[in-house]
């Protein structure tokens, strides 16, 4: 099974001196992901909210469970991001269908309060 395009690459050359700390899910800063993205281009976390986003999902809870297991967040976190995402050109020129589809289901929502 490959690895999708967002996940961090495993190196087992190097030697383990030192565990890498865990971000907190709930206060992580996104300044670690503006280094991996491309100048003018999403970061990995955002193209990898976005891929989460195209899946279809039989349940929350599946969805809940790939979140935490595939980018480390918290689903709060995950939502914050994704909203940003959804206001983002940077994100319409990635992924158009995805993008537009949410702001319509985003809007749908804001007209039903």
């Amino acid at each position: 099974m490959s690895e999708p395009p967002y996940a961090e690459p495993e190196s087992s050359t190097e030697p383990e001196s030192e565990p890498e700390p865990v971000e907190d899910a709930e206060g992580a800063d996104d300044a670690d992901d503006a280094e991996d993205a491309p100048s003018g281009g999403l970061s990995r976390r955002e193209q990898g909210v976005l891929a989460l986003e195209r899946r279809g999902w039989t349940s929350a809870g599946a969805k809940e469970r790939a979140v935490r297991e595939e980018l480390g967040l918290a689903p709060v976190r995950y939502y914050q991001l994704l909203n940003a995402l959804l206001d983002d050109p940077r994100a319409l020129a990635h992924d158009p269908v995805t993008v537009n589809r949410l702001r319509r289901v985003r809007e749908a929502r804001r007209e039903e309060r």
